[in-house]
C-alpha cells in the first residue's frame, strides 16, 4: 500500500504520524534547505550577499499533530549516522507515544544502517522512510517530497520569519534562544491548521497519482 492511499483508508492514520527533519540556519540568516528548490520563470536581477563561513547552529525538532518536539541542537558542526541515532535513543523516542508512526525522509543519516537497524528494533512497522526489503518499515516515504511534510511547508519557514527579526542574533546561544522562543509559540490550533493543510497536500498527490506537482 502507498502514502497517499493509506493515508486516504484510514482517518485515524494522520493523528499518529510524527514528522522530524534537521536544519542548519546560520547568524548571517542563511538556511541550508538542502531538499528545497526554487524554479522561476526569468532570470532573478537581485543579488543577495551572504557572509561566508558564517556561524551556524544545526537543529533538530519533531512535529506532531498536538505537539512540536524540540528544538534539539546538535553539538557537533555535521550530523551523522550516530549523532542522529544518538538522538532518537535518548532524545525522541522516549517521549513519544506508543502507538505513534514515525517519518524519516532520505537523508544520509536517516538512512544510515545503525538507524534503520534501531528503528526496526524499536519502531517495527511504525515507521516511514527510505529502505531495503529486510527492513521493517511500514510504507516507503515518497522521494523528492517536501511539499507533503509539516517540517518543510511550516515549521523552518515560521521559524526563520520568527527568529530572524531585527535586530539579528549576536552569537549561537542567542540563535539557539530565539528558536525555542520560536517553538513555544506554536499551539494547538495552529499544529490542527497545519494538518489540515497537510490532508489536503495529500489529497492532491493522490489526485496526481504521486506524478509531480508545481510548488504549493
Amino acid at each position: 500500500m502507498s502514502f497517499q492511499n493509506l493515508c486516504g483508508d484510514d482517518d485515524n492514520f494522520l493523528k499518529r504520524l510524527q514528522f522530524s527533519d534537521e536544519a542548519t540556519f546560520h547568524l548571517s540568516g542563511k538556511v541550508n534547505k538542502q531538499n528545497v528548490r526554487i524554479w522561476g520563470t526569468e532570470k532573478p536581477h537581485r543579488t543577495v550577499e551572504n557572509e561566508r563561513d558564517s556561524p551556524k547552529t544545526n537543529v533538530f525538532c519533531a512535529i506532531f499533530t498536538s505537539k512540536v518536539y524540540g528544538p534539539y541542537f546538535f553539538p557537533d558542526r555535521t550530523v551523522n549516522g550516530e549523532t542522529f541515532r544518538n538522538i532518537l535513543t535518548t532524545w525522541l523516542i522516549p517521549q513519544l507515544e506508543h502507538d505513534s508512526v514515525s517519518q524519516l525522509d532520505g537523508a544520509p543519516c536517516h538512512y544510515h544502517r545503525n538507524v534503520r537497524n534501531f528503528v526496526n528494533e524499536t519502531l517495527p512497522h511504525r515507521w516511514i522512510g527510505r529502505a531495503v526489503n529486510n527492513d521493517q518499515h511500514l510504507l516507503l516515504w515518497p522521494p523528492r517530497s517536501p511539499d507533503l511534510t509539516p517540517c518543510d511547508f511550516f515549521l523552518w519557514g515560521y521559524v526563520k520569519d520568527n527568529a530572524y527579526k531585527p535586530p539579528l542574533p549576536q552569537n549561537a546561544r542567542e540563535l539557539q534562544d530565539r528558536f525555542r522562543a520560536v517553538v513555544e509559540t506554536i499551539d494547538g490550533n495552529m499544529l490542527k491548521s497545519v494538518w489540515q493543510e497537510l490532508g489536503y497536500r495529500i489529497h492532491i498527490f493522490r489526485a496526481m497519482k504521486g506524478a509531480h506537482i508545481e510548488h504549493l
